[in-house]
């Protein structure tokens, strides 16, 4: 039997336009902000399109030693061009990019994971060290 674990793909991102990129402080200082941006095809667009785009990205943050993960936003994407007059007749589409913040008092690693409604669900991680 498979497990939802299983269903999830991962790449070097700069050679694929489905992992969700993370970019924050590797250090951060205990109790500060850390803002985090998440983007889908950041060095390779990413279609944007009725029949092919991104439909949320998620973030969670697991402190060291704990065992579950917070989450800190879920972000879904609406627009893609769809309109009563068809696919793709739109003037209005999203870009999969999100921007947050939060704080932590312990290090840990941050979880993206995104969804594309053709090619399934996509993940990455990032450890940061809180000093």
């Amino acid at each position: 039997m498979k497990s939802i674990k299983d269903l999830f793909q991962s790449a070097d991102w700069k050679k694929e336009k489905h992992v969700p990129v993370i970019e924050t402080a590797n250090n951060i200082k205990k109790g500060e902000e850390c803002n985090i941006t998440i983007s889908v095809g950041k060095e390779i667009a990413h279609p944007n399109t009725t029949e092919h785009h991104i439909r949320w990205i998620s973030l969670y943050f697991l402190p060291e030693g704990d065992k579950f993960p917070h989450q800190i936003g879920k972000y879904k994407f609406s627009a893609h061009g769809e309109s009563v007059q068809g696919p793709n007749t739109s003037t209005i589409y999203t870009n999969p990019i999100i921007e947050t913040s939060f704080k932590t008092e312990k290090s840990g690693t941050i979880f993206a994971l995104s969804y594309c409604n053709i090619h399934g669900l996509w993940e990455n991680s990032k450890d940061i060290t809180v000093e």
